[in-house]
């Protein structure tokens, strides 16, 4: 498939495609007249690539784990990849870990919110402007 085809397929721009292609995240082959022609299996790499930008790895620490992402890495470049893709891993769990903490902190404000608005009109300042506590 074109370059095109594959931007429609995946959502991602032509001009990331060519990124990607520029750091070894994707390979293309040329045809006589100089375009780019993706195999099927680039469409699943390209959300793969996507997913890990989404998550905050960089292209560099991508090319690292691309080993893996092939069908028959030497084994060095395997044991390699591994230790990438566990201090990823391990990242990303302190991370999720973080953001669930700041998940349930917004959902206890914002039943705490739901409350305060609940409220009677008569039990709130004249002013209309009690404060919400922040615990």
């Amino acid at each position: 498939m074109r370059i095109g085809e594959l931007s429609e397929r995946t959502g991602v721009s032509r001009r990331s495609l060519r990124y990607y292609e520029e750091q070894g995240l994707v390979v293309s082959t040329r045809s006589p007249s100089g375009q780019r022609h993706y195999a099927e299996d680039q469409v699943q790499r390209v959300g793969l690539i996507q997913s890990f930008f989404a998550a905050g790895l960089s292209s560099r620490t991508i090319v690292e784990m691309l080993p893996c992402m092939t069908t028959r890495p030497t084994m060095r470049a395997a044991q390699d990849s591994m230790a990438v893709m566990r201090r990823e891993r391990e990242r990303l769990s302190g991370t999720l870990d973080t953001v669930l903490a700041a998940i349930a902190a917004l959902d206890r404000l914002i039943d705490e919110n739901r409350a305060y608005q609940a409220r009677p009109a008569a039990a709130a300042s004249p002013q209309g402007d009690t404060p919400v506590t922040n615990r």
